[in-house]
């Protein structure tokens, strides 16, 4: 027992466990039995499974069924790829010692005295760190006009912050200083024929996000993609309805076509917008308790009434404020096809109640995030996947259907 406590001092927080003895002979059975037991309680495992590709079976399984495992089963899932806190880690770290540490925070489970079990408990985040070494590089890439391209991690958008990683963006602006990238989707196919009326009732939605981005302080600059199917007067439109909305500039843009040069006015609007005064503030003090600050969100950036949370996600609320993570902030995994939690309420709707199924902690990359109505963690197929529409040229190799 003496060599194996011995080894078990090499355990690089000793203090973590409320143990400040050097002796492993002076220490008592409690201290002994926290040494070698992490005691989690199997049904608080949070940290998930991944794979990168969309299987909605995967959602919730059953593993341990093996006889080799003792009838240790438990129900557990797969996420995205992208869903990972690990992605999320990468994105949001400015070094390699910064990302060690996050790599440590990250919460896997409670033990059954309800305290967080990090992976550092588990002793894998130094190798976590080695697998990660390299991926903390941003990619080097080039636009087919030649231009380079920092490409560089992948948080989901729905679940995570969706942005490039903070390396890539120190990076670039080191390069080339300060500028804003920004981009768009083309109106559906049912809307390609010019009705001004149409458009400018569809234009609450924008008015709403030009809101929604002025409530933290900065410049509004909204870029509008002009396609093939869109009229002048529709383009015209959409701009001065933007400028009457608040924003400090709206510009067509056309860099799906023409590239760098159908993007340089855009390139313009944002560079003016960042030389004006700037009265940057944050949407809620994170010491907000966790269901104010989802309430804050709820309210002041989607148009709900209130939220709604379920047994499940009101017990992940205490259990949170419990182990001193409701100081973290909130980031929201919804749907992108309405501001509520209903894809096919469009525009600006008012007065509804966000329901909140659930919410994960990401300590590692330091926010929490509520899962807002039925939002999934692992996407599934559309009745047509596009697979359908893929094929292979087998005399020229050359694909067909990717786009």
């Amino acid at each position: 027992m003496v060599l194996n406590l011995q080894f078990l001092f090499l355990s690089p927080s000793p203090k973590k466990l409320g143990i400040n003895k050097t002796e492993p002979t002076a220490l008592t059975e409690e201290e002994i039995n926290r040494f070698v037991r992490l005691d989690i309680e199997p049904d608080t495992i949070t940290w998930q499974r991944v794979m990168d590709t969309n299987d909605r079976f995967l959602r919730k399984i059953t593993i341990g069924q093996s006889s080799t495992e003792k009838g240790y089963t438990r129900t557990a899932q797969f996420d995205i790829t992208v869903a990972s806190e690990i992605m999320a880690v990468l994105a949001l770290t400015d070094s390699l010692k910064d990302m060690r540490a996050r790599l440590g925070k990250m919460v896997v489970a409670s033990n059954k005295k309800g305290e967080p079990v990090t992976t550092d408990d588990l002793g894998i985040s130094g190798a976590l760190a080695v697998l990660m070494k390299d991926a903390i590089k941003p990619n080097l890439m080039q636009t087919l006009e030649g231009t380079p391209v920092f490409v560089h991690a992948g948080p989901f958008a729905n679940i995570a912050h969706g942005n490039s990683s903070i390396l890539a963006d120190k990076i670039a602006l080191k390069l080339v200083g300060p500028a804003g990238f920004v981009a768009g989707v083309p109106l559906p196919k049912e809307y390609i024929e010019e009705n001004l009326d149409l458009l400018e009732k569809g234009c609450s939605n924008l008015r709403k996000q030009i809101e929604n981005a002025k409530l933290f302080g900065v410049s509004v600059v909204v870029a509008v993609n002009a396609f093939r199917t869109d009229t002048e007067a529709e383009l015209e439109l959409v701009c001065s309805l933007a400028k009457e909305m608040g924003a400090f500039d709206a510009v067509k843009c056309t860099h799906w076509a023409e590239g760098g040069q159908g993007a340089v006015e855009l390139a313009r609007a944002v560079q003016r917008a960042s030389e004006q005064d700037s009265n940057f503030k944050y949407l809620y003090p994170l010491e907000l308790p966790i269901v104010d600050k989802i309430r804050t969100i709820a309210q002041k950036i989607y148009g709900a009434a209130d939220v709604e949370l379920s047994p499940e996600a009101q017990n992940k609320v205490e259990l949170y404020t419990k182990q001193g993570f409701a100081d973290l902030p909130i980031c929201m995994a919804k749907t992108h096809l309405s501001l509520s939690h209903m894809p096919e309420k469009k525009g600006a709707p008012t007065g509804f109640v966000l329901p909140i199924r659930d919410i994960r902690a990401s300590v590692g990359a330091g926010f929490l995030y509520p899962l807002v109505g039925t939002m999934s963690t692992m996407p599934g197929l559309p009745t047509r996947p596009c697979f359908y529409d893929i094929d292979l040229d087998p005399e020229t190799e050359e694909v067909n259907g990717l786009f």
